[in-house]
């Protein structure tokens, strides 16, 4: 049974709001006649991403490290900061762990106090090397806890684990959404995610990097999609908390990706294999059962047509 789903002008928090995903929500959810509180530390988010919203009327800007406490006044809150990419979640593991933990507990603590609704933005990583393919929400995952990835993944894991309880043990309104490999414009092109990393190389001709033999899968959610889901779910009514898995089913080989990228961008470049990085997933696809049946959501933008979109954007930046 689907559950009612209620729109309304809102004032919005959006911590990492200035990042390649924040810059998306806070854009729609302004469009859609909310104010908007973007907060970043300019870790991994920029300026440019958001450059376009500041003159707009509802838009606000705040500098702020959300490892520390923040009181500001409003209706609802996204927690999207963190660094979600290998190459700068492992730049420093220990911070990354205070953005993900202590963070939370400063934004659950600023929920609590207003009694306003959280959205959490977990992610696939809670399931690390997955044995189930694909990943339902009730599977528990498969995590090295002491291992190069592990600062993202119990962080992220740690965080769900307070969002339940503050719900359990304050009645605090959450919703949990576990969100799988995102791509599209403002992404980052030294990022070190797959997509980035490929578009880039084959726009300058460079060779196609691979770690690993390009058998392991992913599923590629484009970044429109993936923000409707998001705004679906925090309009969820107040029983679901989630967790709910948000991303594309659609599988694909690594390998088969850098061919794709390779003929759409025209590109010279070869591929080149490199060892696989440890604690690396062989599989991450989502079962999204869940959200077409409590959100009707499903994602509508096609690989092929958003990578087109996501080339045209880093033509234009490079």
């Amino acid at each position: 049974m689907k559950s009612e789903i209620s729109y309304g002008s809102k004032r919005i928090l959006i911590t990492g709001g200035a990042g390649f995903l924040g810059s998306h929500l806070c854009e729609r959810l302004l469009n859609d006649g909310n104010e908007i509180l973007c907060v970043d530390n300019y870790f991994t988010g920029t300026r440019n991403n958001i450059e376009h919203l500041l003159p707009q009327y509802g838009f606000e800007f705040l500098h702020h490290d959300i490892t520390f406490p923040l009181y500001v006044e409003v209706d609802e809150i996204y927690n999207l900061a963190c660094p979600a990419s290998p190459i700068h979640y492992q730049y420093d593991p220990v911070q990354t762990t205070k953005t993900s933990v202590h963070g939370a507990i400063n934004m659950l603590g600023l929920a609590k106090r207003l009694g306003v609704k959280i959205f959490q933005a977990s992610t696939s990583e809670v399931y690390g090397d997955p044995v189930v393919s694909p990943q339902p929400e009730s599977y528990w995952g498969n995590v090295n806890p002491i291992g190069p990835r592990s600062c993202y993944d119990e962080g992220k894991r740690c965080a769900e684990t307070l969002f339940f309880d503050y719900h359990r043990q304050h009645k605090l309104k959450i919703k949990v959404a576990r969100i799988f490999n995102v791509y599209g414009p403002r992404m980052l092109p030294d990022d070190g995610r797959v997509v980035s990393n490929f578009i880039v190389q084959a726009l300058s001709g460079s060779p196609i990097t691979i770690f690993g033999d390009g058998n392991q899968t992913r599923s590629f959610c484009f970044v429109d999609d993936l923000v409707e889901a998001m705004i679906r779910t925090m309009n969820t009514d107040d029983q679901f908390t989630g967790p709910i898995n948000l991303g594309n089913p659609h599988e694909i080989t690594i390998k088969e990706l850098a061919e794709r990228i390779i003929a759409l961008t025209s590109s010279s470049s070869t591929i080149e294999f490199h060892p696989k990085p440890e604690d690396d997933p062989m599989s991450r696809k989502p079962d999204i059962r869940l959200a077409e049946t409590v959100l009707g959501w499903g994602p509508q933008v096609e690989l092929t047509t958003g990578l087109s979109r996501t080339i045209a954007y880093f033509k234009e930046l490079i």
